[in-house]
């Protein structure tokens, strides 16, 4: 998934993966979007977010 980087956070959303191009200090997502996955996941163990991009 390619997202577009914000130069404002998401509220409300916090983010503590710092190797993600999208991660700003203070625990925030500048992603011009969020993709959580899978449908149907039944716990936390099963879902992933789908925006993560390494930081390069």
């Amino acid at each position: 998934m390619r997202v577009n980087k914000s130069d404002s956070a998401i509220p409300r959303v916090k983010c503590v993966v710092n190797t993600c191009r999208y991660y700003s200090s203070g625990d925030h997502c500048l992603a011009s979007q969020i993709e959580i996955q899978p449908p149907n996941a039944n716990d936390t163990e099963q879902t992933d977010c789908a925006t993560f991009s390494p930081k390069h």
